[in-house]
């Protein structure tokens, strides 16, 4: 309890700090950065828990393990997000403080025991996402994007506030840990609605090409790392609390279309011009997994899904900050003018080998131990899941394979020339990326 309340007041006053300092330094930034660097270890070794169950620490607060796992997360994208936007912002404060108040607001939704809390964290988090969106975005479109992601995100959540009212009328409490307040299966789509635009799920996903598109390379980092995994943690906890039922027409149904829609995403990536959108793309086949996952009801299923959770957190925030540091020494994203990284850029070119492959699930990332598991819990779930499973899989590792030849192989444009050269802070941030993805998978059974 005493390590979260440290992490969230620090948290609190390095924000309000940076907030009200109207020419912050660099040297305030670097100092955060370095705080976050080194409070991960400790984060990691304090909210180590070895199982699935849920405890509370205080009144307010639980601690379980997937939601340690994704404080740790967060703590170390945030990290990044610090790094990778060294010198490439303008108002420093603003930005320093948008970016520590997104993370005190994760913090605390992966902490708190309330319902009621729980949807004001999940919601308020689109906040400070929207602010950077539309301070440091590229370009006119992202007010359009800003306007996708709220109108998704709240109309979807809708009605889950009303269940939320229905559930404290009906049983006066809200607390976590008055598990399995009532089978609610028929009402299941409109509860977890909320968490699948959040995922996002095929069909409900237009939000997040346009806020990929238009953020910077801090706000994408944050949005792929973290914000997408509030919509698999909502799962969790939703489908615990109100006790749904794993078999029945509507659960089914949900796997079918996650999955379905996960291989059509994949297609499209195949098409995709913009490489940040594709990486964008590709999240939503990935998280269409953890549906899957979640809706097993095994062991496997929901652990493997915070494997793939915190994988896809740092593999593909990692492919976000390398298209940004090609679209800076390149001017586009068009995969028809990205070419020959390979030929003045080696060494960045082999982080963009890594990760890409990283994106596919080769061996030895944490990706390939998650998305094995969960392809053996989508099977036990029904024998026709390896349908569209091996669909993903196999189209998986052809558009990563097209992200890396379209990038790094062909001949140079002549508008580039011979004076690109890798930059340590590209280097540095594949490396830690690529590193810890490798790392936990040594021991992921010990990490939820």
């Amino acid at each position: 309890m005493l390590g979260l309340q440290v992490v969230v007041l620090t948290l609190a006053v390095t924000c309000g700090v940076s907030l009200f300092l109207q020419s912050a330094p660099k040297c305030f930034m670097v100092s955060v950065m370095s705080f976050l660097g080194l409070i991960c270890p400790f984060s990691v070794a304090h909210y180590y828990q070895s199982s699935l169950s849920m405890v509370a620490v205080s009144g307010s607060l639980v601690k379980d393990s997937v939601g340690s796992s994704l404080i740790c997360l967060t703590l170390w994208v945030l990290f990044l997000c610090f790094y990778s936007s060294m010198n490439k912002v303008s108002n420093i404060s603003r930005f320093s403080a948008a970016l520590l108040l997104s993370g005190l607001i994760l913090v605390l939704f992966f902490s708190v025991g309330y319902m009621s809390l729980f949807y004001f964290f999940f919601e308020i988090s689109v906040v400070p996402m929207v602010y950077i969106i539309l301070g440091w975005g590229y370009q006119p479109e992202r007010v359009q994007a800003s306007n996708y992601m709220l109108i998704y995100t709240v109309a979807a959540s809708l009605p889950l506030l009303a269940f939320i009212v229905h559930s404290y009328w009906k049983w006066g409490s809200l607390y976590f840990l008055l598990v399995n307040m009532s089978d609610m299966s028929m009402w299941s789509l409109a509860i977890l609605l909320a968490f699948l635009v959040k995922l996002p799920v095929f069909f409900v996903h237009l939000w997040l090409p346009k806020a990929h598109s238009e953020a910077p390379v801090a706000g994408s980092m944050l949005l792929a790392g973290v914000l997408l995994k509030l919509g698999g943690f909502g799962l969790m906890r939703s489908l615990v609390w109100w006790g749904f039922s794993i078999r029945g027409l509507m659960p089914e149904a949900i796997v079918v279309f996650s999955l379905c829609g996960g291989v059509v995403t994949s297609f499209i990536c195949l098409r995709q011009t913009d490489i940040k959108a594709l990486v964008a793309y590709s999240s939503i086949g990935h998280m269409s997994l953890i549906v899957a996952g979640l809706m097993s009801g095994t062991q496997a299923g929901w652990i493997s899904s915070a494997w793939i959770m915190i994988a896809h957190g740092l593999c593909s925030s990692g492919l976000f900050a390398l298209v940004n540091d090609t679209y800076s020494k390149w001017g586009s994203r068009s995969v028809y003018l990205v070419k020959g990284g390979l030929s003045v850029m080696p060494s960045m070119s082999m982080w963009w080998f890594l990760l890409c492959t990283a994106n596919m699930a080769c061996p030895p990332t944490l990706n390939l131990v998650s998305e094995i598991t969960l392809f053996c819990s989508a099977v036990y779930f029904h024998c026709w899941m390896f349908i569209p499973g091996c669909l993903m899989i196999f189209l998986t590792a052809g558009y990563s394979l097209f992200l890396y030849a379209a990038t790094q192989h062909g001949s140079l444009p002549a508008s580039v020339g011979t004076f690109a050269k890798p930059s340590c802070d590209g280097l540095s941030t594949g490396m830690l990326h690529w590193v810890p993805l490798n790392v936990l998978t040594l021991g992921c059974g010990s990490l939820c």
